[in-house]
Order: C-alpha cells, then sequence, then structure tokens
C-alpha cells in the first residue's frame, strides 16, 4: 500500500500536532547520527518544541560545534568585506581614469573646434591641421559616395 504525499502545513489538531512533532524529532535525530556516522560528518541539530522545550543532538561537542560555526560565519564575513573593499578600490581607480580620459578627449575636441588654441605649441598646432585635413578628406570622400 503506497501512502499519499503529506501536505505542508500546520496540523490543526494539537495531539497529531505533538505525536508527528515527537516521531519527526526523532526521525531527525536518527538522520543526523547516520549522517555523523557513515560519512563521518560533524552533526549538530537543535530544536525547540511548540511548548519551548530544547532537543539537541552533537556527534562531537555542542558548544565546539556552535563556536566552529561562528568562526567560520566570520570568516567568511570578512573575507566577502575584504572582496566589495578591494572592488570597491578598483571600480574607483577605474572611475578615475575614465574621468582623466574624458577630460582629454574634452580638450582634444575643442581643440579641433578651434577653442582654446592660445596654449598650443607650434607642434600641436601641425597635429591639429593634419587631422583636420584627413577629417575633411574623409569627408569629401562620403560626399563622392552620394
Amino acid at each position: 500500500m503506497v501512502r499519499g504525499k503529506t501536505q505542508m502545513r500546520r496540523i490543526e489538531n494539537a495531539t497529531s500536532r505533538q505525536v508527528t512533532f515527537s516521531k519527526r524529532r526523532n526521525g531527525l535525530f536518527k538522520k543526523a547520527f547516520e549522517l555523523s556516522v557513515l560519512c563521518d560528518a560533524e552533526v549538530a541539530l537543535i530544536i525547540f518544541s511548540p511548548r519551548g522545550k530544547l532537543y539537541e543532538f552533537s556527534s562531537s561537542s555542542m558548544q565546539e560545534t556552535i563556536e566552529r560555526y561562528q568562526r567560520h560565519t566570520k570568516d567568511v564575513h570578512t573575507n566577502n568585506y575584504k572582496t566589495v573593499e578591494h572592488n570597491m578600490q578598483h571600480l574607483k581607480h577605474e572611475a578615475a581614469n575614465m574621468a582623466k580620459k574624458i577630460e582629454l578627449l574634452e580638450i582634444s575636441k575643442r581643440k579641433l573646434l578651434g577653442e582654446g588654441l592660445g596654449s598650443c605649441s607650434i607642434e600641436e598646432l601641425q597635429q591639429i591641421e593634419q587631422q583636420l585635413e584627413r577629417s575633411v578628406s574623409c569627408i569629401r570622400a562620403r560626399k563622392v559616395q552620394y
């Protein structure tokens, strides 16, 4: 005979709920014990009943397992913070580089438009002139295509 799947919702009958809690608690303890023995895993299980009673299982010391867990989560949070901090510094550096590039492009654009040429050397003016001549040649070639 096949048993149907139990619907996951709160059991309304208090007696049935208590019986189910006890059976499932014992099943969880059994599975935790089996996992610790078969896989040599450090297992800790903490359960509070609906009435607030504490039930616990630990394959070694519960306190040591909890302390190990706390150290691990602290290390994970510390590593995550360091990674975020490193990424933040990298992004700030990249943003500063982009801002410098934008400023250089703005200066170049102004010079190509004939603005701010007073501070340019003869070589810079010749480079700007050559760039403008190349641009004019490209524009004329494009016009011929149409």
